[in-house]
């Protein structure tokens, strides 16, 4: 009987420290890529300052030249070959800090984008645990939704409007807002009200719900 019972206890810890070591190793990868993009970012503010820095000395030169051109009209200007290949090579400079600052925007673009679908896989999971959801849905044509203001959207306990996509904004579910379809939009509630709600966007048919639908 004791033989069974530390078998049992040290079956829990061991399952206890396999969490807790999962737990730890999470944070620091979380730690770990919080690093890596503030070092990112340092980095592209150091290319920006070597641009500026760059553009800043090229045009000193631009002034300079011309300066001595006003001073010495009739003496001829040995300095504009040499300014010319000067301008040349700022340019090529330039141009691989650009393509160095695009290498870096894309790196922090992408860290950014694991951090965010860490944050929306422990999201999806508190609402299963609540038997919640979200839902992203596009508002198709002719669907009942089209050409409605946001608060005809039927009545429900738990399913809110988080916002509307529409082209390249991101509108606030204000009440007179009203839909289109191509329209995205992005639900959050209870799952068996997400799925009466959903049909109020897809299709054609009216949906039947106990409340009435104000307009």
């Amino acid at each position: 009987m004791n033989f069974e019972l530390l078998g049992r206890i040290n079956k829990e810890l061991s399952i206890t420290g396999s969490v807790f070591y999962e737990a730890i190793l999470a944070v620091s990868e979380r730690v770990n890529r919080k690093v890596q993009i503030i070092r990112l970012h340092w980095h592209a503010s150091m290319i920006l300052q070597q641009m500026e820095h760059l553009t800043g000395e090229i045009g000193q030169q631009i002034v300079d030249q011309v300066s001595r051109r006003f001073l010495s009209r009739n003496q001829p200007d040995s300095g504009l070959s040499t300014l010319d290949a000067t301008l040349s090579h700022a340019t090529a400079r330039v141009h691989e800090l650009k393509q160095s600052l695009v290498q870096v925007d894309a790196q922090i673009r992408e860290l950014k984008l694991e951090a965010i679908h860490e944050d929306l896989l422990s999201l999806q999971q508190d609402l299963s645990l609540r038997a919640a959801g979200i839902e992203r849905l596009t508002i198709t044509r002719g669907a009942a939704a089209v050409g409605q203001p946001i608060r005809a959207l039927p009545r429900s306990s738990s399913v809110h409007l988080a916002t509307v996509l529409r082209g390249p904004f991101l509108l606030a579910p204000a009440d007179d807002l009203v839909f289109r379809h191509d329209d995205i939009v992005v639900l959050i509630g209870a799952q068996s009200e997400l799925d009466q709600v959903t049909a109020w966007f897809t299709s054609q048919s009216p949906i039947k719900t106990p409340a009435a639908i104000s307009i």
